[in-house]
């Protein structure tokens, strides 16, 4: 409930009143080519609120300079249902290539010297995944459906494709639809978390996917190293 409470503190003050949470209305995100994708997943602390305004005056206006563009939805994190993280909040981040997500990376510390203390004063925890669109993608996001996101790291190639499609399958068979699929994931430094595997799935109802869930624990897990497994609204 804490979580959920300071997530809805940092969409008001993140979006300055604009209402693109996916809690609120079915969004849709749509990328081109080239441009990249961001998975931000962090865990606020009290002091968020009264700290917020001061980041989003300077790091945020850096990354919007950037290129960075905000109007994505926040979600929150309902429940980990596989994995030891358990983030407060789920982030999508946008910006238009990997030159300007890099740029970010590389200069934010000399614009904002204390980029890194500010984010470690606010976040207990804070990691960030991008991707690069490798072809135009949409997808859309409905808060009357079950969203849940499944983060895999291979153990080695074959018998993570072996894993990969037995677990598609049974994803399926189950009722689930795949509605995103990213790989190739970079990170920053400090902030790492380089998945092998993406994959958003939205499911009818919370029985759907917990039949599911139930099949994906018989399936051989030779394949994996890691998994993390949010629940998402």
């Amino acid at each position: 409930m804490k979580q959920t409470k300071l997530m809805l503190v940092f969409a008001a003050l993140f979006l300055s009143g604009l209402m693109v949470n996916a809690q609120e209305e079915t969004k849709r995100l749509e990328f081109k080519k080239g441009e990249v994708l961001d998975i931000l997943l962090f865990t606020g602390k009290p002091e968020m609120a009264k700290l917020f305004p001061k980041y989003r005056k300077t790091a945020f206006v850096f990354a919007s300079k950037t290129g960075y563009q905000p109007q994505q939805p926040i979600l929150s994190v309902q429940e980990t249902t596989q994995g030891g993280y358990q983030p407060g909040t789920y982030v999508f981040g946008k910006w238009p290539n990997v030159d300007a997500r890099k740029k970010f990376l590389n200069e934010i510390v000399a614009n904002v010297p204390d980029f890194h203390e500010q984010r470690r004063s606010m976040w207990s925890t804070f990691y960030v995944s991008y991707f690069e669109m490798e072809k135009d993608i949409s997808f859309e996001l409905n808060p009357k459906k079950v969203l849940v996101s499944t983060h895999l790291w291979k153990q080695n190639d074959s018998e993570f494709n072996s894993y990969q499609k037995e677990w598609l399958k049974k994803a399926k068979a189950n009722g689930g639809k795949v509605i995103l699929e990213l790989k190739n994931s970079r990170s920053a430094i400090g902030y790492m978390y380089k998945p092998d595997y993406v994959v958003l799935t939205e499911w009818n109802t919370r029985d759907d996917f917990d039949a599911f869930l139930k099949e994906d624990m018989k399936i051989d897990k030779k394949g994996i190293q890691n998994v993390n497994q949010f629940v998402i609204k």
